[in-house]
């Protein structure tokens, strides 16, 4: 397996995340509707990597930087998001997930950042699961789906 650094805009990652947002309508009825700027992407500020196996693109994460602001208390200076964590169907059970979380997570530190944030939903058990057993703990809820009941936010210290 290997790890690419890629733009947001790249078909590879283009493919990945309609993958993904078809697995939020399955499990929510809608795709993820928070506002995701493909600049947001770009290093130093960002970053989005999709893992290949003999040449096919089977899972995919990026982070980008995020602040302190008054719309989301939870939020600090120095944080970098979590978005579009995903491992194509056929590819699941391998570990994946803990590959690019690591390698996302490292890249983050690397350029400076000092918490690694992230939402998800409660109908997604299996990230639930891959978080808290990473070291994430629960945070006040932030960003698009904040009030939603269904959401849960995490964050870990790097």
């Amino acid at each position: 397996m290997e790890i690419e650094t890629l733009g947001y805009d790249h078909p590879d990652v283009r493919k990945l995340v309609a993958d993904v947002q078809q697995e939020y309508v399955h499990r929510y009825g809608d795709p993820d509707e928070t506002a995701v700027d493909p600049a947001e992407f770009l290093p130093p500020q960002g970053l989005f990597c999709v893992a290949y196996d003999n040449g096919a693109p089977i899972a995919c994460g990026g982070w980008r930087t995020r602040g302190a602001s008054p719309e989301d208390p939870s939020l600090n200076d120095g944080d970098a998001e979590l978005k579009r964590m995903y491992v194509v169907p056929h590819a699941r059970g391998r570990g994946l997930s803990r590959v690019i979380l690591a390698h996302l997570e490292e890249t983050a530190r690397a350029a400076g950042r000092l918490r690694v944030v992230l939402e998800t939903g409660a109908k997604q058990p299996e990230a639930i699961a891959l978080y808290r057993s990473s070291g994430y703990e629960r945070i006040p809820g932030f960003g698009y789906y904040k009030d939603y009941p269904s959401s849960m936010c995490f964050a870990k210290a790097l």
